[in-house]
C-alpha cells in the first residue's frame, strides 16, 4: 500500500524531479516508510512506501527491470501473489524479491494488459514500457485503490490524490460544472471520469489507460458486472452455502497476504462483526478490534458501543474503544478536509479519520465492512425503490436518492453553473446498461461499480491512508461480488436487508446485533448542526472566499442557515453541511487555505 505519482512528456523536455518530488511529498502520509524516484528521459516517477509484503529494500520502488524496459509504481495489494509467481516462475521469469510488486512487473511482461483478469486484489498503478514509449495506467474492478491524471498536449501526470497533482503546480483548477451536478445529487459522487476540479480527471475502475510518446490516449475497461441469474436455478439454502464459503475465502486471504498484524474496524453492525465472526471461525485467535464513538445528540446515539462490545466479549478479541468529544471532532475537522482527495460530506470521514490515528498506533493494516450494504440490499432506500410504482427506472430511484432534484439544484448555484440534468442523464444510461434481471440488480450494480466508488469507498481509503493504515475489504472482494450479483434480489432485500448474511451469521454472532435496526457511523453533530458546528459553517459560508467565488446563490445560503435542522437529504444527509464541505474543501487544498 503506498503513494504513486509521475509525469510522461509529449514535448521532448524531461520531467523536472523538484516536480515529481513536490507530489511525492503530498504523498507521504500514503507511505511512511520510504520513498524512492527514478527517471529516464521523458518519463520520471515517484513513490511512497507503506511496507506490508515483503518488508525488506528489494521491493523498493519505483521497481525498474532493465532486461524488460519495464518500470513500475504500485499502491495496492494482490491477494494471489503468491499463485502468480508460481506460474511465472515455471514460465522462465526470474525473481529478486518476495513481494507482489515483482510479481505484477513480471505479469505485464508475460502476458502485457491482458494480466489484468489474471490480478485478483485492489490496486492502481502505472507502468512505463521503454520498448513501446509507452505509459500504461490500471485500476481494479471496484475502485477500492484511487488514481488521478492530467492529460495535455504536453504531459501525463498521475498521482493517488488530487493534492499531489496540484502540487505539481501548473494544473487548471476552475470547477467542472458536470462534477458539481453530480456532486450535489449524488451526496458528493463524482463518477469517473470526472472531479469537481476541471484540471483533473480519474481512472474509471475496472480500467486501464495507454498513453503513447506522442501523447495519444486509449482507455478501455477490462471487466463489467453482471447481474443474471444462473442457468441453474439455486435454492436458498445453497445460496447461502455458496456466499459463506465465498466470504470465508475473501477474508481469509486478507489476513494471509500480510508480512505485519492485521485487525478488524469493528464498528459493531452486521458487516464488521460477520468479519470477526468468521476470522474466529476459521480458528484466528488473538484478533486485534478497533471502535470509535462521539458524542450523543438528543435524536441520536454517537456510538454503537454495546454492540461492538458485545461482538468483542463473544470472541474474546483485544479490543480498543475509542471516545471522541465534539470539541475534538470540529477541532480536527481542518486535518480530515485536506486528507480528502475530493469532497466528501459523509458524516463518517471525520470518524474515519481520528478512528485511523488510533488503529495506525498498533497495526498497520485493517479488514472493514464496506461495500456489503451496496453488494448484499442493506440500505433502507432498496425497498422503497423497489416498492415504488411510479415511472421508469430512473423516477424509481430518484425519488428515493438525489439529494437534491435539479430545480432546488438551479436555485442553489448561481446562474454561471446552470445546465441540463446531467445526473439524470447519468443515472438512466447507467440503469439501462444490459445485464441485469431486475430494477434492483440494476441499481445494486450500480452502487457496488460506480456510486460507492466515489462514497464510502474512497472515503476509508483517503482516511486511513491519511495515517499510513491499510483498509481491506472482503464484502468488495470481486469474485464474492460476483456471485451475489447473481443472487434473487429477495434473498438481500429480505428481513429488512442482507438477508443472506443475517442467514450466515445465525450462530455466529449474538442475535441482540443481527436483529438490531440497521445503524450508521454516527457523527451526530454533522447531521443535527448546531453551536459550535453552526457558526463554523456560517463563517465558512459567509466568507469574503466564498462569497467572491459566487458558487452559491445567497438567497439559498440564508434560508439554510436560518433553519440549518430542518433542510435535510432523501437520506438524511445536512444540506447545511453540503454547501460548508465543498466551500471548505476548495479553500483549503485549491485557494490555499481558509480566507476570511
Amino acid at each position: 500500500m503506498c503513494g504513486i505519482a509521475g509525469e510522461f512528456r509529449f514535448d521532448g523536455a524531461a520531467p523536472a524531479r523538484a516536480t515529481i518530488e513536490r507530489m511525492s511529498d503530498r504523498l507521504a502520509r500514503r507511505g511512511p516508510d520510504a520513498a524512492g524516484f527514478w527517471s529516464e528521459g521523458p518519463v520520471a516517477f515517484g513513490h511512497r512506501r507503506l511496507a506490508i509484503i515483503d518488508l525488506s529494500p528489494r521491493s523498493a520502488q519505483p521497481m525498474h527491470d532493465a532486461d524488460t524496459g519495464l518500470t513500475l509504481v504500485f499502491n495496492g495489494t494482490l491477494y494471489n501473489y503468491p499463485e502468480l509467481r508460481a506460474e511465472l516462475l515455471a514460465r522462465g521469469h526470474p525473481f529478486h524479491s518476495d513481494g507482489d510488486t515483482e510479481v505484477l512487473l513480471r505479469a505485464y511482461a508475460e502476458w502485457g494488459e491482458a494480466c489484468l483478469p489474471r490480478l485478483h486484489g485492489m490496486f492502481a498503478f502505472a507502468l512505463h514500457d521503454a520498448r513501446r514509449q509507452s505509459v500504461f495506467l490500471a485500476r481494479d474492478r471496484l475502485g477500492i485503490k484511487p488514481l488521478y491524471y492530467s492529460l495535455d498536449g504536453r504531459r501525463l501526470r498521475f498521482a493517488s490524490s488530487v493534492q499531489a497533482l496540484l502540487a505539481a503546480g501548473d494544473i487548471a483548477d476552475g470547477l467542472d460544472p458536470v462534477a458539481l451536478h453530480h456532486h450535489f445529487t449524488l451526496h458528493a459522487v463524482v463518477p469517473a471520469p470526472r472531479t469537481v476540479l476541471a484540471g483533473i480527471r480519474k481512472l474509471a475502475p475496472a480500467s486501464h489507460l495507454m498513453i503513447d510518446a506522442r501523447g495519444g490516449a486509449r482507455e478501455t475497461p477490462y471487466w463489467r458486472l453482471s447481474a443474471r441469474r444462473p442457468a441453474t436455478p439455486m435454492s436458498e439454502a445453497e445460496w447461502t452455502e455458496a456466499i459463506h464459503a465465498s466470504l470465508k475465502s475473501a477474508v481469509k486471504k486478507r489476513l494471509a497476504i500480510a508480512d505485519v498484524k492485521v485487525g478488524v474496524l469493528l464498528s459493531g453492525g452486521l458487516d464488521s462483526s460477520l468479519l470477526v465472526a468468521l476470522l474466529a471461525e476459521q480458528g484466528e485467535r488473538d484478533l486485534l478490534t478497533f471502535s470509535v464513538g462521539f458524542e450523543d445528540q438528543p435524536e441520536e446515539s454517537g456510538h454503537e458501543f454495546e454492540y461492538s462490545d458485545a461482538v468483542a466479549a463473544y470472541y474474546g478479541t483485544r479490543h480498543h474503544q475509542f471516545r471522541i468529544a465534539n470539541s475534538e471532532v470540529l477541532k480536527r475537522l481542518p486535518e480530515a478536509v485536506d486528507a480528502m482527495a475530493e469532497p466528501m460530506v459523509g458524516q463518517d470521514a471525520v470518524a474515519f479519520y481520528l478512528l485511523s490515528e488510533q488503529v495506525s498506533k498498533t497495526v498497520k493494516v485493517v479488514q472493514s465492512g464496506q461495500g456489503a450494504d451496496e453488494v448484499f440490499g442493506g440500505y433502507y432506500w432498496y425497498p422503497k425503490m423497489r416498492d415504488d410504482a411510479e415511472g421508469g427506472p430512473l423516477q424509481r430511484f430518484r425519488h428515493h436518492y438525489f439529494d437534491r432534484d435539479h430545480d432546488e439544484y438551479l436555485a442553489m448555484l448561481a446562474p454561471a453553473w446552470h445546465g441540463p440534468d446531467h445526473t439524470a442523464a447519468l443515472i438512466e444510461a447507467r440503469l439501462h446498461e444490459p445485464g441485469a434481471d431486475e430494477f434492483i440488480d440494476q441499481v445494486l450494480r450500480m452502487d457496488t461499480t460506480m456510486l460507492i466508488t466515489d462514497d464510502p469507498v474512497k472515503r476509508v481509503d483517503n482516511m486511513t491512508m491519511a495515517w499510513g493504515l491499510e483498509a481491506r475489504v472482503p464484502f468488495l472482494d470481486h469474485e464474492l461480488v460476483e456471485l451475489a450479483a447473481a443472487m434473487p434480489a429477495e434473498l438481500k432485500l429480505a428481513s429488512g436487508g442482507k438477508h443472506i448474511l443475517k442467514q450466515i451469521a445465525r450462530g455466529l454472532l449474538p442475535d441482540a446485533v443481527i436483529d438490531r435496526k440497521k445503524g450508521y457511523f454516527p457523527v451526530p453533530a454533522l447531521k443535527y448542526v448546531r453551536g459550535d458546528f453552526l457558526e463554523f459553517m456560517r463563517d465558512v459560508l459567509d466568507s469574503r472566499a466564498c462569497r467572491e467565488r459566487g458558487l452559491y446563490q445567497r438567497a439559498y445560503v440564508e434560508k439554510l442557515l436560518a433553519e440549518p435542522e430542518q433542510h435535510h437529504t432523501r437520506i438524511q444527509g445536512s444540506k447545511l453541511w453540503h454547501l460548508a464541505l465543498l466551500e471548505y474543501w476548495l479553500q483549503r487544498n485549491v485557494d490555499g487555505g481558509p480566507v476570511g
